[in-house]
């Protein structure tokens, strides 16, 4: 019997218990849709941390400073800013593992442009911010020298306040006014998204330091105090290396006695988010492990009807070997059988599965991702399922003896 000849008795064979092998394919069906949306769920949130990796910029450390204590009492982290720009100038002079650092200090305000307003996060730093960050400008310029030496009223705005002050009108050598103060436009950054707290990266409006301190902050004196100090290690540097490198010379800076408590924290932003997407990965694992649960279920489900299948034509069986079906047709013959109830029933669970995701991009507002490769890995299993738990049954079927067969009631 040829292979032809065998698919075409397997399918009349599942066509004439039609009701039975939809209710058997239940299993496989569940199973390949189950496996498609939870690896789609998964790598979509993979996907999501790495985003939000490459919008805070690769290699990153954030330098913040420690509680402040008063009258015995400690308060809240970030609440000591003992940091000058001089500690920022030293740690990129002094730590040879770092390639950019940037001084930074913020607040919130109220943006006026014409007749349109806008509150926002006011940042004060220099251009070095743009290499920590990974951040590009979208038009405009960087600072001059002489603008971040001179306090000069100049500032670059991210996109959502742009589009809030100005709509689709160019924002460049414009003028805002931020408490009172009138500053010219020369730059707008390119987008950047949320983070990973899910907050706004392009609701800033950055002016260089010394504009920031003397015009917004109002510090006065000669002490140039910043409030972070955001620090870009080299391509292929320890991270680790450099944190302790950092750490280390910020103790000496700042007068932390030897064994004493820093008074400072050093977030490495890229560790934190590694986590995050290892993380998601073990989940997406063990999402797609329990959904692949289904389609063992799927396939006992399979082995038992074709158990009964057997059963139920044995004297078919002796008919057909008795008329001269050797045994590896009659083998042939299950076989393609399971394997047809498991690759339809797979081939319903992947469009069911891209349902099911669609579904969960739309109205759940997940971030999903449907590979070719999860689509493939799914049916191949369920494939798999088919061969491994149709075997036993074809095997029973092709060993039984003609005779005998003939003779069962």
């Amino acid at each position: 019997m040829n292979a032809l000849t065998a698919v075409r008795s397997a399918w009349r064979a599942l066509t004439a218990n039609a009701l039975r092998s939809v209710l058997t394919m239940l299993g496989i069906i569940i199973g390949v849709a189950a496996v498609i949306t939870m690896i789609a769920v998964g790598t979509g949130a993979t996907q999501r941390v790495q985003e939000q990796m490459k919008s805070l910029g690769s290699n990153v450390m954030v330098v913040v400073p420690g509680s402040l204590s008063a009258a015995g009492v400690r308060q809240a982290a970030q609440t000591r800013s003992r940091f000058t720009e001089e500690d920022a100038e030293a740690i990129a002079l002094e730590v040879p593992e770092v390639q950019a650092v940037a001084p930074g200090s913020r607040t919130t305000a109220q943006a006026v442009a014409q007749n349109a307003n806008w509150n926002t996060t006011i940042f004060g730093t220099s251009n070095d911010y743009l290499e920590v960050r990974d951040w590009s400008l979208a038009s405009g310029r960087p600072f001059e020298p002489a603008e971040q030496a001179g306090s000069a009223k100049v500032a670059w705005l991210g996109q959502t306040v742009a589009r809030e002050l100005f709509g689709d009108e160019d924002p460049i050598d414009q003028v805002i006014r931020v408490r009172g103060v009138p500053f010219t436009v020369v730059g707008v950054l390119a987008p950047k998204g949320q983070n990973a707290s899910g907050q706004d990266q392009d609701d800033v409006l950055i002016m260089p330091m010394s504009t920031f301190r003397n015009r917004i902050w109002n510090a006065g004196g000669n002490v140039k105090r910043i409030w972070t100090i955001h620090v870009k290690v080299r391509e292929g540097q320890d991270m680790k290396a450099a944190e302790e490198a950092v750490r280390e010379l910020l103790r000496q800076r700042l007068r932390v006695p030897p064994g004493g408590d820093d008074t400072f924290g050093v977030n490495n932003l890229s560790e934190i988010l590694q986590a995050q997407e290892e993380a998601s990965r073990v989940m997406t694992l063990l999402l797609a492990a329990v959904a692949g649960v289904s389609l063992v279920v799927g396939g006992i489900g399979i082995m038992n009807i074709m158990l009964v299948s057997v059963t139920e034509r044995t004297r078919e069986i002796g008919l057909r070997m008795a008329v001269g079906a050797r045994s590896r047709d009659i083998l042939a013959q299950f076989l393609i059988e399971a394997v047809t109830l498991s690759l339809i029933g797979g081939a319903i669970g992947v469009a069911l599965g891209a349902l099911a995701t669609w579904g969960a991009a739309r109205l759940g507002q997940w971030q999903v991702s449907m590979t070719p490769e999860s689509v493939l890995l799914a049916a191949g299993f369920s494939a798999l399922v088919g061969v491994f738990f149709g075997y036993y049954p074809a095997r029973r079927a092709s060993r039984l003896l003609p005779i005998q067969a003939l003779r069962h009631e």
